[in-house]
């Protein structure tokens, strides 16, 4: 059952590795967090991955924070390399965990990739999507989130 609007953020825990940050910042509390689930095989992934580090870096004065879960679809996936490469060409400076052991999705109750995970600054799951067309909500819901939307 996918993880319902209104339930409180799980922990995460269970990375086999963490890029781009050795741990996660200790003051994610009261502040909105985007999580999101990608993968070095997924077409999807890349393509919307310009927009999602576009979205961290517009929002982050509002106090948008961004969690990134590299979860592996395939064994070649698991290829630490490969994320590297990735977070290098992409520019993803915020923190990364690798879940290959899929830790992380479970407790997200997520097996899809892209995925996302937009909770409010009370820790609650605000809006979860996935896929390109769940990507292309993202942005007015992260708007919504931050008290944007009224215009």
């Amino acid at each position: 059952m996918p993880l319902r609007l209104g339930t409180d953020r799980p922990e995460l825990t269970g990375a086999t590795e963490w890029f781009a940050q050795d741990r996660l910042p200790s003051d994610l509390a009261g502040k909105p967090l985007l999580v999101h689930f990608w993968a070095v095989s997924c077409h999807i992934c890349h393509e919307t991955m310009p927009d999602l580090i576009k979205y961290r870096d517009q929002y982050k004065e509002q106090g948008l924070e961004m969690v990134g879960v590299h979860f592996p679809r395939f064994e070649a996936d698991t290829d630490l390399e490969k994320v590297k490469e990735d977070i290098a060409k992409y520019d993803i400076s915020h923190p990364v965990a690798v879940d290959n052991m899929h830790q992380i999705a479970q407790a997200y109750q997520n097996e899809y990739a892209p995925a996302f995970f937009l909770f409010g600054p009370d820790g609650k799951l605000f809006f979860r999507t996935a896929g390109d067309k769940g990507f292309e909500k993202l942005q007015p819901k992260i708007e919504q989130l931050l008290g944007q939307d009224q215009a």
